[in-house]
C-alpha cells in the first residue's frame, strides 16, 4: 500500500498523482477514457515528462489506470481512486494533528515557564508584603529603661524608630493615641506597630538602660 505525506512536503509527482485521482472523483476523467499522454500532461502541469512518469506509475500501482504501448493512460478504476485520495486524505490528517500536537507541547512548556517565572514573582512579592505587615507588637518598659522620665516627644520614638506607639497601658488603663507630653513610666506597657524593622529597632530602644 502506497505511503503518502501531508500536502506541504509531497513531491511534484506526488501532488500530480493526487490531483489526478481528485479529476477522477469529479468525473472529469471517465473509467475506460484515455487521458493525454506524458508529453501533453508534462506541458499542462510543467514538469519534465519523467515527472509524470513517477506520477502515473503511483497511480498504476493503486490500481487507478493502467499503461500499455501504443495505448496511452487509461482510467481503470475510479474506486481505486477515491481509495488512494482518501488515503491520503487521512495520512494527511493525520500529519496534522501530529503537528498540531507538537505544537501545543511547545505552547505548553512556554505556559509551564511562565508559570514559574510569574509565581516566582508572586512569592517574593507576597513574601516583602509579609515582611512590611504591621502587626501590632506590646514591648514592657523595664526598670532600668533609659526611657523612663522621657515623653514621647523627647525620646523621638518615631524618627529614630519608624514605628509608632498607638497606646500606652499603665496600672490596668489603655490610653490610645497617648499625648507627646505622656511621660514614661517603669511597667508602662507600649503598643507598636510597624515593620518588623521598625519595631525590631523600637524594642532596642526599650531595653536600652539609661
Amino acid at each position: 500500500m502506497a505511503r503518502h505525506k501531508s500536502l506541504g512536503v509531497l513531491s511534484r509527482y506526488e501532488q500530480i498523482a493526487l490531483d489526478l485521482a481528485s479529476r477522477i472523483l469529479r468525473d472529469e476523467y471517465k473509467v475506460g477514457e484515455k487521458i493525454f499522454g506524458r508529453s501533453t500532461l508534462a506541458g499542462r502541469y510543467k514538469v519534465s515528462p519523467e515527472t509524470i512518469r513517477r506520477a502515473v506509475a503511483l497511480l498504476q500501482d493503486a490500481g487507478v489506470v493502467e499503461t500499455a504501448p501504443g495505448m496511452g493512460i487509461i482510467i481503470k478504476s475510479k474506486k481505486a481512486a477515491e481509495s488512494y485520495f482518501h488515503q491520503f486524505r487521512g495520512q494527511q490528517a493525520l500529519a496534522d494533528m501530529q503537528s498540531r500536537l507538537r505544537q501545543l507541547f511547545e505552547e505548553k512548556r512556554k505556559l509551564d515557564r511562565e508559570i514559574q517565572t510569574t509565581t516566582k514573582h508572586m512569592v517574593d512579592y507576597l513574601w516583602g508584603m509579609l515582611n512590611n505587615l504591621q502587626y501590632l507588637e506590646k514591648m514592657e518598659i523595664g526598670e532600668t529603661s533609659w526611657l523612663i522620665g522621657h515623653t514621647l516627644a523627647s525620646s523621638r520614638i518615631r524618627s529614630e524608630t519608624g514605628a509608632t506607639v498607638v497606646a500606652i497601658e499603665r496600672d490596668d488603663k489603655e490610653y490610645y493615641s497617648p499625648s507627646s507630653e505622656m511621660v514614661f513610666q517603669a511597667g508602662d506597657l507600649l503598643h507598636a506597630v510597624g515593620t518588623v524593622e521598625a519595631k525590631g529597632k523600637l524594642r532596642r530602644l526599650v531595653e536600652r538602660e539609661g
